[in-house]
């Protein structure tokens, strides 16, 4: 099991606009990072769209598989992490600091980071890009702060988190009875 941590913070006040670096964030549940422009909304966004995570390992195998000398907040993404394995988050809730996240979807590249930064950094970053997270707890996120997965589901169980929480807070129902499937 690894244990990883936050590198760095950064949200981007307007849309479009450029990202600000940060020495603490407020994860908000079902709202996303206090800050950000997306957070900030009226309407709650969806939740693919609450949090943004990138691997430092990635920026290091720019450098060295494609020699891309690029900052990190180009890419746009709010949680700068190290020993992270992002892409096997999808799906899972991970804490971070003390807020709980859930790993929603890989975040692939646009065009505005290629616009940002060099061309051909879109396909360097495929499978690479980052992950998209849904907040399913507040809390605040501060550089240091270790990320930690939840336990993954036995096999027929609904995944648990690591800590009681819930099945409102956590957004699933009651385990499944001895001897029924979670489809029944």
């Amino acid at each position: 099991m690894w244990k990883g941590t936050v590198v760095a913070l950064q949200v981007t006040p307007s849309r479009g606009g450029e990202t600000e670096k940060r020495d603490e964030i407020e994860a908000v549940a079902g709202r996303g990072l206090r800050g950000d422009y997306r957070c900030e909304a009226a309407q709650p966004v969806a939740p693919k769209r609450q949090a943004t995570l990138l691997e430092l390992e990635t920026i290091e195998a720019l450098r060295r598989d494609h020699g891309m000398e690029i900052d990190p907040g180009k890419i746009r993404r709010n949680i700068l992490t190290k020993g992270v394995p992002l892409n096997h988050l999808v799906g899972r809730e991970f804490r971070i600091g003390e807020a709980r996240l859930r790993g929603i979807r890989l975040c692939d590249p646009c065009e505005l980071i290629e616009e940002l930064t060099v061309e051909g950094i879109r396909s360097a970053l495929q499978n690479r890009g980052g992950l998209r997270a849904e907040v399913v707890t507040s809390g605040r996120i501060l550089p240091g702060d270790a990320i930690i997965p939840s336990e993954p589901a036995a096999p027929g169980n609904p995944a648990e988190p690591a800590s009681p929480l819930s099945g409102s807070e956590t957004g699933s129902g009651p385990p499944a009875a001895p001897g029924s499937s979670p489809s029944e």
